[in-house]
């Protein structure tokens, strides 16, 4: 017979099973670590793997995620990119469903690489909540019914920076976290998830920043954190209060964001920093630094006991995550800003030109397995449910699935 003290572990479980499943319900993953532990997409693909292709319009930079058998992804339309959009399709057959559409209520200015529909998504199973580079956050249920808006720039109309914010919000328990982080009015706030009131918010470095938050789940028994990532390190905050556990402070990047991975930290910062996070408030501790892991603009990724990253010359590197030792290299087609995916022992890379590439992990070297060239930019990192791929242009709407 089960404990008290097992069954009040394995309850959370259950019910993080129940809401999210298979699901990709934000930007990098269910644990923001761009991993897919059980699906299984295609990993030999040419054109014929594209199981359905639906039409967008306007610009979007962000990420598609999955809920259950519905997809959801946001774009900007007209001359100032000022009409917002929270779209809907059918997993199954790429049908859309319905086009959600809001006033930019804050700033819409851009660098033209980016666009105001940058950040990606989130869900947790039962609303969908859409950021923008205006500041404006839409929260809907599955079926598009609008339950809150906040125009974040009404309370804080200096929280801007010239290029456009990007920084993906993440839900976490009954919180939504969203990074406002910039040149100015810098902060960090924890939104309640049915309401859209602040539960906190905390001061930030006031610099651009288009990094995105991750989860660190250190043991079972543990609780939850936040990881926020800044030029000036890492900070690990409670997401319920916003409240900091710990500090990481020898600086960070400002556009590849951290990960997790068995317990240990991979930050952008001094090339690539493994960190084993500290118990309650130590500050962690350094496992190694190494330059020659160093991400451009994709996040690293650790995968099969294995770390990887994406170097300015589309360089595949592969290293040991217990000393940051190099063990293959693979030259891919880039540049990359997508970050690489995980499932299935393979890594999906979506390069800036629309071209995916699918590489195997092996033990000594990695292999390239098949790619598709789907001819037009992408920017946004990929989602993977239904055991297939989901990636997005500001022109269309792809899933990339078996035969």
């Amino acid at each position: 017979m089960m404990n008290k003290n097992a069954l009040k572990l394995v309850l959370p479980l259950i019910a993080i099973g129940l809401c999210c499943g298979a699901d990709w319900p934000q930007f990098r993953g269910p644990m923001t670590n761009n991993v897919a532990t059980s699906d299984t997409p295609p990993t030999l693909v040419d054109q014929e793997s594209i199981a359905w292709t639906a039409d967008l319009e306007g610009r979007g930079a962000s990420g598609p995620i999955v809920v259950g058998d519905k997809v959801f992804l946001t774009c900007a339309t007209g001359f100032k990119q000022d009409q917002l959009h929270v779209l809907c399709f059918d997993a199954k057959t790429g049908k859309q469903l319905w086009d959600r559409q809001f006033w930019a209520t804050g700033r819409t200015q851009c660098h033209n690489k980016m666009c105001v529909a940058t950040p990606t998504p989130a869900s947790d199973g039962k609303r969908v909540f859409a950021t923008f580079s205006s500041n404006d956050v839409v929260c809907l249920d599955l079926d598009g019914n609008l339950l809150w808006f906040r125009g974040l720039s009404h309370d804080f109309p200096n929280a801007s920076n010239s290029l456009g914010m990007a920084s993906s919000p993440i839900v976490v328990g009954e919180t939504l976290i969203v990074p406002v982080e910039n040149d100015d009015d810098s902060f960090t706030t924890g939104l309640d998830v049915k309401t859209g009131i602040s539960r906190w918010r905390i001061k930030r470095p006031r610099v651009a920043n288009w990094t995105s938050p991750a989860i660190l789940k250190p043991s079972a028994d543990a609780e939850t954190l936040v990881l926020l990532q800044s030029s000036e390190g890492v900070t690990a905050v409670y997401p319920e209060t916003g409240e900091t556990a710990w500090r990481y402070e020898q600086g960070a990047g400002r556009i590849p964001s951290t990960t997790v991975g068995d317990n240990t930290l991979y930050v952008p910062s001094n090339g690539l920093t493994a960190l084993a996070p500290g118990s309650s408030s130590e500050p962690p501790k350094v496992l190694w630094q190494e330059q020659k892991l160093s991400p451009a603009t994709a996040s690293p990724l650790f995968y099969q006991k294995k770390v990887f990253t994406v170097n300015r010359a589309g360089v595949l590197t592969c290293a040991n995550p217990e000393d940051g030792e190099v063990i293959w290299r693979l030259r891919l087609k880039g540049p990359f800003s997508a970050t690489p995916i995980a499932a299935a022992n393979h890594l999906y890379l979506v390069n800036e030109k629309g071209l995916l590439q699918v590489v195997q992990v092996g033990a000594d070297e990695g292999k390239q397995t098949g790619e598709i060239d789907l001819k037009e930019t992408i920017l946004a990192t990929p989602a993977i449910a239904d055991n297939a791929l989901f990636l997005r242009s500001d022109q269309h709407l792809w899933k990339i699935s078996s035969k």
